[in-house]
């Protein structure tokens, strides 16, 4: 029987440094079976993917997933186009959103959810050099706060 739970296997952290976050869902993708035992050994990269919609299905591309040690001749290309598994409603929502605002559609988890593979999918707005420093002036000063708090506590 599947664990029950939730287990992050990577994270796109730059994402939320180079991005406005807009919305989230939850996508399921479609894998081979040494990608997936690939993924359980944390063996999976999400930097520079991205997600796109192509013929009505949608597909993330970039996402590194090393080969499997012991998967010989199953083994598939690292960087093959995965499809992930949403409403067809969903995927024409981000299409239109992607399409009328420029906006993208950029993986932030991979993680496993009883017992089967998932990825947070977010609708991502680019930020300016000036955003990110407001958000590193913001981290920097509620971090010397905290600091100043912990000194006198």
């Amino acid at each position: 029987m599947p664990q029950k739970g939730v287990k992050v296997i990577a994270q796109n952290r730059r994402a939320r440094h180079d991005y406005f976050v807009l919305e989230t869902w939850e996508a399921g993708i479609e894998l081979k079976g040494t990608e997936v035992k690939s993924i359980r050994l944390g063996k999976c990269n999400l930097k520079d993917c991205y997600a796109a919609v192509k013929d009505g299905e949608m597909f993330v591309y970039g996402m590194h997933i090393s080969p499997y040690e012991k998967g010989s001749y199953f083994n598939t290309d690292p960087l093959r186009p995965k499809r992930l598994l949403m409403h067809k409603a969903e995927i024409r929502k981000c299409h239109q959103s992607v399409m009328q605002q420029g906006l993208a559609l950029i993986p932030l988890n991979v993680y496993l959810k009883d017992g089967r593979m998932k990825l947070e999918l977010a609708l991502c707005k680019g930020k300016k050099l000036y955003d990110k420093r407001d958000d590193m002036a913001k981290r920097d000063a509620q971090r010397d706060i905290e600091r100043s708090m912990r000194a006198r506590g």
